[in-house]
């Protein structure tokens, strides 16, 4: 990729700030993600552009580039649809894809799953509530096999949820430590 590590630098420093804006406030500005979503692009295609100089290599660069944020932000939409993230997660995971483009993008999501996951943990073994969110979770994944009568109701207490931006922040940097060294 064509001016890959400024792009990986500056996908983990706009993850940084959004992470930073989540963890204070539990919101992402827009700046923060609709700016990198919108002007990444259109770095691409500069870039392209400059170091090419063809015009179809500029539209080629500037494809991949929204190819990646619509990759990136199918799986995010689904779980905003299904109030499991916020919409400043699905603004910032397209425009990590439109700045990493399809694949380091997809991995970067994976890790920050990843990092979600291990955070999680932590923060529930230390509130002592792990075994409690593991029982409801094991109970929410039974619940629609069961008959309707032995069904349990999902109460707001059987729920628990933590800011997605530190770990989106995590996995970016793994992403870009990863491909750092292929460059």
């Amino acid at each position: 990729m064509v001016g890959g590590p400024y792009f990986l630098m500056a996908a983990v420093l706009i993850a940084a700030i959004a992470a930073w804006f989540d963890w204070r406030s539990g919101e992402m500005p827009n700046v923060v993600t609709l700016g990198p979503l919108i002007a990444a692009p259109v770095a691409h295609g500069v870039l392209a552009a400059v170091t090419s100089r063809t015009f179809n290599a500029t539209v080629e660069a500037m494809g991949f580039s929204i190819l990646g944020a619509a990759v990136c932000a199918v799986v995010p939409l689904a779980l905003y649809r299904a109030s499991a993230i916020g919409g400043g997660d699905v603004k910032l995971f397209a425009a990590l894809g439109a700045l990493l483009r399809t694949l380091v993008g997809v991995e970067a999501q994976f890790y920050a799953c990843l990092a979600a996951c291990v955070l999680a943990f932590g923060r529930l073994a230390y509130e002592g509530k792990l075994f409690r969110v593991l029982g409801n979770t094991f109970m929410l994944a039974v619940n629609p096999l069961l008959p309707k009568d032995r069904r349990r109701d999902v109460t707001p207490d059987m729920m628990t949820w933590a800011r997605f931006g530190p770990a989106i922040f995590v996995g970016t940097s793994a992403a870009a430590i990863v491909h750092w060294r292929h460059l």
